[in-house]
């Protein structure tokens, strides 16, 4: 500890403040000249999450615009249907577009309920804007995003963003508006995407191919998410472009993710034995056991991670134990129905590599915690 008179060098002041909100940093800003210049350094900005539900000050206090310049990986967080908060996260955004030539990723997230018939177009404006500006960004996440996104902000990062090594469009919205053929342009113009997040419906075989092409950088995840009727009526891709693609991408995962919205045979149509699925969450209106028993007869191998929210039965639990003994890498199951001991059983003695998992033998109030395995 730094003795009276002493001040603490700017290096150690600039780890302590990276660490505090956007508030706090400002009133440190205006403690003294050291630490102002601690504050505005740009270790404390290079990661920078910002909730704009927990500032109390205006977003953007008089030091942040000095401080834009610094910010190369963004977390923001808002709620769409509180004014202040929403107004407070376009302010920030517009005042990166011009000042973001060193933002290297962009991640937004919503809180609470979405506006009924709110388009968000404030909100996404803004991120294209971003996105003409930052042609170095590297990383994209508007999975927390409620609004619809459409072919217009695809093919602006697909023009704004060249280096891009990650984007996740796979967000929670019930209509898909992102075409293969927006897809497919933005997969020719970024040859370095290691990971990509999109609706089931803005996959085609063309894409598939695409993404086989010698010269790309090896794509590493494939996120799906199967929600609207879009993805629902998306006809099944074939066997050999998938085969095609694992061959092309030996250490590719892909993560699918099944929504209430979909009926009994699109869920059949969807699932795929080629497809390398290493993560499964399921959350039907429909029946969860076909998709369990085709789980455990086709992704044994590669099945990592899975999520069920569905209702408790026996057939249900029964096929939850055929599961366990056949996927034996899994590494998190998450049920979220109450499960008969003999489940938890089945994982715990045919999944070595089991590291959380959530099966719960009685009702508990939720939330439901997950438990670690040591």
């Amino acid at each position: 500890m730094a003795e009276s008179g002493q001040q603490l060098p700017e290096e150690v002041l600039a780890l302590i403040f990276r660490h505090l909100s956007l508030r706090d940093r400002g009133a440190a800003a205006r403690v003294c000249r050291a630490w102002a210049a601690a504050a505005t350094c740009s270790t404390v900005w290079h990661d920078t999450n910002i909730s704009c539900d927990c500032e109390r000050e205006s977003i953007l206090l008089p030091y942040l615009s000095a401080c834009l310049d610094h910010v190369h990986n963004l977390r923001l967080e808002f709620e769409p249907a509180k004014k202040p908060s929403r107004r407070a996260a376009t302010e920030l955004l517009t005042a990166f577009v011009g000042r973001s030539p060193g933002l290297r990723s962009l991640c937004l997230e919503c809180r609470g309920e979405k506006p009924l018939f709110d388009a968000g177009r404030d909100v996404l404006d803004a991120v294209q804007a971003i996105c003409q500006a930052a042609r170095q960004l590297h990383h994209l996440d508007l999975r927390r995003l409620p609004f619809t996104l459409d072919d217009k902000l695809v093919l602006q990062v697909a023009r704004g963003c060249p280096e891009l090594r990650s984007l996740f469009l796979n967000n929670s919205t019930l209509v898909g508006s992102v075409g293969p053929g927006s897809v497919l342009e933005l997969l020719e113009a970024c040859p370095c995407l290691r990971a990509l997040g999109l609706p089931l419906g803005s996959l085609s075989y063309t894409a598939l191919q695409a993404l086989t092409a010698p010269y790309r950088t090896p794509l590493a995840l494939l996120a799906l998410r199967c929600a609207c009727p879009e993805d629902a009526r998306a006809p099944p891709l074939p066997d050999e472009a998938w085969a095609a693609l694992r061959r092309r991408h030996p250490g590719l995962s892909v993560e699918l993710e099944l929504e209430p919205a979909l009926p009994a045979e699109s869920v059949t149509r969807i699932l795929q034995p080629a497809v390398p699925v290493a993560a499964l969450r399921l959350c039907l209106s429909a029946d969860a056991v076909g998709p369990l028993h085709f789980a455990a007869q086709h992704y044994a191998a590669t099945l990592r991670v899975l999520e069920v929210r569905a209702a408790a039965s026996a057939e249900l639990d029964a096929a939850l134990e055929l599961l366990a003994a056949r996927c034996a890498g899994l590494r998190e199951v998450h049920c979220f129905c109450v499960v008969r001991p003999s489940v938890l059983q089945a994982f715990r003695a045919h999944c070595p590599r089991l590291r959380s998992y959530t099966l719960k033998l009685t009702r508990e109030p939720h939330p439901w915690r997950p438990m670690h395995v040591a």
